[in-house]
């Protein structure tokens, strides 16, 4: 039996495959409709080839890119505003567009936090994406983006205090914060193990990331296998109803 149709929303190439890439494999597995929407970085730049290879080894067809530029990386989007720039309403506007188009059950998103680090644009996507949700199902809401649709649900991608583990350490030896949520927060929590050589392959396919010593898909690169597979076989969920 399929699964429900899944769109993730996600703020930079990468963050697809780390948070949700299980997810999104066992979703396609079963027969649902999935996709991906990423708010940062350009259509024609090198990261927009590297996330069309990941999302297609996820299952997840053509990645949709919002084309906004990276807080830290201005190269993301040559010649246009940063996504923490950009009006609210436009970047809204625009994520109703793909809601109502693509019209999932489902929409996967950033935890409040900005998941472990907190980084800028995470934390925007997440609010951009809560905002969306509810604006895809109010006809008087941008009415020139598409038919209203009611997702059933958005789940937050996060990480409970007991469930940092291994990769706690991994961060803080390279600078990075550690925001995890209560345990308590944490409604789903996903064994992808099924889906674990998709997700990493996923992971890998974002190449220049995997390059660097400090980010994520780098510092996953360098650990033995077994550890790798502990750290990113499970994923953890926060659910919030919109159907209630």
């Amino acid at each position: 039996m399929a699964l429900p149709d899944l769109l993730a929303v996600f703020a930079h190439p990468d963050d697809e495959a780390l948070l949700a890439g299980g997810v999104l494999a066992q979703h396609a597995a079963s027969g649902a409709r999935t996709g991906v929407v990423t708010t940062t970085w350009a259509a024609d730049t090198p990261r927009a080839a590297e996330l069309a290879n990941a999302v297609g080894i996820l299952g997840a067809g053509v990645p949709r890119m919002l084309g906004h530029g990276d807080a830290r990386v201005p190269e993301s989007a040559p010649g246009r505003a940063r996504l923490l720039d950009v009006p609210l309403d436009q970047v809204v506007g625009e994520l109703v567009r793909c809601v109502r188009e693509f019209r999932p059950e489902v929409i996967v998103t950033h935890d409040a936090y900005g998941q472990l680090t907190g980084h800028p644009d995470h934390v925007r996507t997440h609010r951009v994406a809560l905002l969306a949700a509810h604006a895809a199902s109010l006809p008087h809401l941008y009415p020139g983006a598409d038919e209203p649709w009611r997702p059933a649900a958005v789940h937050l991608a996060t990480h409970p205090e007991s469930g940092v583990g291994e990769l706690g350490p991994l961060l803080t030896r390279v600078g990075k914060r550690l925001l995890s949520v209560p345990d308590a927060h944490v409604d789903a929590t996903v064994d992808v193990g099924p889906w674990l050589h998709e997700k990493w392959a996923a992971i890998l396919a974002h190449r220049s990331e995997v390059a660097r010593e400090r980010s994520l898909p780098g510092i996953l690169s360098r650990l033995p296998d077994d550890t790798r597979g502990r750290i990113i076989s499970t994923e953890y969920f926060t659910r919030l109803d919109l159907r209630q």
